[in-house]
């Protein structure tokens, strides 16, 4: 018979065998990643030039008075707040809330339009895309129910707007990746109706178009939409959105995700599962041959690779006193946001990194044990949006477990936070919320997975003790003490526009003291 095991002896013995679990995935990752490139171009001061990893956060937020300010780290919801249901409560600093609507939850992203905003969908227990007419903030009203098959099957973070052309697009994705189903809205005509344009290809059920799907996005002009699904990337073009068509389909990147472009359109920045491949996308934006094939793209001008980090989510393009730069933001590994000099596509240049306290590699255990129980996503950051493209003055986050992150980016070498709002915890509502991808895909993973490579980096390097990792009592189950922000918070002046998992949609008001920053 097996000896009875005390209940700390337990969790030292399950923290040893995490421990070793976690040691030999970063050894794989590493030697997969060996091949990239992770030589910088120029150091910043303090950075460790030896394990990539960067070493600061940024300066936290100085709050006002009466606000629920956070009681741990920066980014943090710890252990005591959770268990005694103080997460319930929320957190905020220099912002209010305006107004909500809950309804079932929300997927990974959601989108806007002028006053209008669009929900996105979790798969399999969605009835579609929820609109909502926000011009009154204080009491948003549903509108329309958008239910093709591309919004029912799930639209995961596919679902975007082209400013340029007023139109909404989404693709179908169950889980992962989707293949074929994508539809096309007018909403220029009334954002609250969204009109479909493509009647039948991609929209009828049975009757797909030819692409992979996961994450999806318009060139600048809005006459196309890539799709991509992990290994593949796909040019739809919109010139005529009533039909859509596959115009060029290739790999772009191991585990391609998010992508952004060159204001032209002809540069694609592809965020990969390491870094970001720059592609010249020439060819698809002047149509230079109809009916073009995959060889048509022109050759890859550069890539970026790095370790502090893992899984690129996207990149926003922005321009300092005419510079181009760049904010990539990495879904995986504790990376934070990253800060390129972008005047040269094919040699970006590091110049910062925005982290919260949480994100430091000596504060990966606490980061283990707090978010644990609460799903497979823990203090990442996943999307963010500027105030504008030229001379941005700050960017807003959706930082997952850490909820809503505004920061101060007048200087892209000195980022400060300015505010934050971390929305209520649902604790035991997970039969409320239908569509919350956190309820559906939180899954029971401890530590969460999406920092599990750097947690154990910093096992290795002797930063932390993995015995400490696990939550005591919390191996299994999902208990919605903190909420997922993981959608981009839009700006419409001091007010942002957001959707977080379990709380749904949410108008967050800026206090006018703190932004415009000064």
């Amino acid at each position: 018979m097996g000896r009875c095991v005390p209940a700390e002896e337990g969790r030292r013995i399950g923290g040893r065998a995490l421990e070793r679990v976690l040691v030999v995935m970063t050894v794989l990752m590493m030697l997969i990643g060996a091949g990239g490139t992770n030589a910088w171009a120029t150091l910043p001061p303090g950075f460790d030039e030896s394990k990539d990893i960067w070493p600061t956060a940024v300066p936290a937020a100085t709050c006002r008075p009466g606000d629920r300010t956070e009681t741990g780290l920066q980014g943090e919801v710890p252990l005591a707040d959770r268990d005694s249901r103080r997460s319930t409560e929320g957190y905020n600093c220099n912002i209010d809330l305006l107004g909500q609507f809950q309804g079932p939850g929300a997927g990974w992203i959601s989108a806007s339009y002028k006053n209008c905003v669009y929900i996105g969908s979790t798969f399999p227990r969605t009835q579609g895309v929820q609109v909502l007419d926000v011009s009154d903030p204080a009491n948003p009203r549903p509108t329309a129910m958008l239910s093709e098959p591309a919004m029912v099957n799930g639209t995961w973070e596919s679902l975007k707007v082209s400013e340029a052309r007023g139109l909404l697009a989404g693709t179908g994705v169950p889980f992962v990746m989707g293949l074929g189903y994508i539809s096309i809205y007018d909403i220029a005509t009334d954002c609250a109706h969204p009109r479909l344009l493509n009647l039948g290809r991609g929209s009828l059920p049975g009757v797909r178009i030819p692409m992979l799907t996961h994450e999806g996005g318009f060139s600048p002009d809005g006459n196309t939409y890539w799709a991509s699904g992990q290994m593949w990337a796909s040019a739809v073009d919109l010139v005529d959105p009533a039909n859509p068509a596959v115009v060029w389909s290739a790999p772009a990147g191991f585990a391609s995700h998010g992508m952004e472009f060159s204001p032209d359109g002809d540069t694609m920045y592809m965020s990969t599962a390491q870094g970001l491949n720059i592609l010249d996308t020439s060819a698809i934006q002047d149509r230079v041959a109809p009916g073009m094939t995959m060889h048509q793209l022109l050759p890859l001008r550069g890539y970026k690779h790095w370790r502090d980090g893992l899984i690129s989510q996207h990149s926003i393009y922005v321009t300092y006193a005419g510079t181009p730069h760049l904010f990539n933001v990495d879904e995986f590994g504790s990376g934070g946001v990253k800060v390129f000099d972008a005047a040269n596509p094919a040699d970006l240049r590091l110049k910062n990194t925005v982290k919260l306290e949480i994100n430091l590699p000596q504060n990966l255990d606490t980061w283990a044990a707090t978010a644990s129980s609460s799903g497979a996503f823990g203090y990442e950051s996943h999307y963010c949006a500027v105030d504008r493209r030229e001379n941005p003055q700050a960017l807003a986050c959706g930082w997952t477990q850490s909820g809503i992150r505004v920061f101060d980016v007048r200087d892209p070498e000195n980022i400060r936070e300015i505010a934050y709002f971390n929305p209520p915890a649902q604790t035991g509502k997970n039969d409320r919320l239908p569509n919350s991808q956190h309820v559906r895909f939180g899954g029971i993973i401890v530590p969460p997975a999406s920092s599990a490579i750097a947690i154990a980096q910093a096992i290795l390097n002797g930063q932390i003790n993995g015995n400490d990792i696990i939550r005591d009592g919390r191996i299994i189950g999902l208990d919605l003490s903190a909420d997922w922000c993981m959608s981009p918070p839009e700006f419409r002046g001091n007010m942002l526009l957001v959707t977080c998992s379990d709380n749904g949609f949410m108008a967050l008001r800026l206090d006018p003291a703190v932004y415009p920053p000064r």
